[in-house]
């Protein structure tokens, strides 16, 4: 249905949109459009490009159901939220910080750099649990500050419970956090229902829009909890006042955004937005799912070829399938789908796949055969 707005080259079969998304034909064209008339009228049109960062943040408020567009900041990527919140927050010695054994390192550096604050960085085990949520949550204890997780994780694909995750944090008086870039655009997510604290996702993967630009929502009743480490006009609250010496810092989550925004960003991601929106997201998460259960129901009837990584049941499906070869290693069947022109990654221990919701059924089953040969 959407083919025409992923013109990807014929020789290519693109199964890697866990790693970068391609543009989709709109997002490029309002790209061009942005640079043509920076080119032509420079920044004559500026309050117009206000008025498409103002109504991003509104489209984004829709995608993750916040409250408000003042809890959604536009920064330059999930690493930068995530300092945002390890060094927002006032640290007590003997605090912690409890994540899980599978998590990205933008989703573990961060707070294992707070030790030099006697922060501990505790580990749960979910690979090879039963319930993950139940490990997360046996790690709990009377020292922990917050619980940051991936939603989806990035090597497995595992995807957790969000709402016993955020129900139990909240029952607790601990802080939760949600690195969601490999959730957000391909499986519904709600920051209401899981009962986040902080959420932060780049755009360039399921998104489909381009890197250097992320959401960051911070939900109201925690905004002040975080210190600012970063000052300048744009997150002041009247930030068009540039002759204002009594300034005060936003009472939104502008406050976050202390320079110009990435014009160009918002402009791409918007229109990238505006795909989503039409599509929709029961839409894009049944499509993503289906061709998620094609390709793991093609491994399962392999098993003496291919050991699969990412858990079978269902619920614990995004848009990440992620097995290990048994008969040779990983790195030279990712070899080999690199000369057949299949993009995927090696994560995980094996191979990544991640096709998303507008990938067509025949280029799997050409993958997938390529896999048989």
């Amino acid at each position: 249905m959407y083919e025409s707005e992923f013109p990807l080259d014929d020789s290519i079969i693109y199964l890697n949109h866990a790693a970068v998304s391609p543009w989709p034909q709109r997002t490029a064209n309002a790209v061009k459009q942005f640079a043509d008339e920076n080119v032509a009228f420079g920044s004559q049109n500026y309050l117009r490009w206000v008025a498409t960062e103002k109504s991003l943040k509104q489209q984004l408020q829709r995608l993750v159901n916040a409250e408000s567009s003042d809890e959604i900041a536009l920064l330059k990527n999930t690493s930068e939220a995530l300092s945002v919140v390890a060094y927002g927050l006032s640290w007590q010695q003997g605090d912690s910080v409890v994540i899980t054994d599978q998590e990205f390192p933008s989703n573990r550096v961060v707070w294992e750099s707070l030790q030099k604050y006697a922060v501990a960085t505790r580990i749960a085990t979910v690979t090879g649990s039963e319930s993950p949520e139940t490990a997360i949550i046996e790690t709990l204890d009377e020292t922990t500050r917050l619980l940051s997780v991936s939603a989806v994780q990035y090597g497995s694909g595992l995807k957790l419970d969000l709402a016993a995750l955020g129900t139990a944090c909240r029952e607790r008086g601990i802080l939760f956090c949600v690195d969601a870039i490999q959730c957000i655009g391909a499986v519904d997510f709600d920051v209401q229902a899981s009962h986040a604290d902080f959420v932060m996702a780049d755009a360039h993967k399921w998104m489909m829009g381009p890197e250097g630009i992320a959401l960051f929502y911070c939900r109201k009743a925690v905004m002040d909890r975080l210190d600012l480490k970063q000052y300048g006009w744009h997150m002041l609250e009247d930030s068009s006042n540039y002759d204002n010496h009594e300034w005060e810092i936003a009472h939104s989550a502008r406050r976050f955004e202390c320079g110009s925004p990435n014009m160009t960003g918002v402009h791409a991601l918007h229109a990238s937005m505006t795909l989503i929106e039409e599509a929709g997201m029961p839409a894009i998460e049944q499509l993503v799912l289906e061709n998620s259960r094609f390709m793991i129901d093609f491994f399962l009837q392999r098993t003496d070829r291919y050991q699969l990584v990412t858990p079978e049941p269902g619920h614990r499906h995004a848009g990440i399938v992620t097995v290990r070869p048994l008969n040779e290693s990983a790195e030279s069947l990712f070899e080999t789908l690199g000369m057949k022109r299949i993009m995927c990654a090696l994560r995980g221990g094996g191979i990544r796949f991640s096709p998303h919701f507008y990938t067509p059924r025949k280029r799997l089953f050409a993958a997938l055969q390529a896999l048989d040969s």
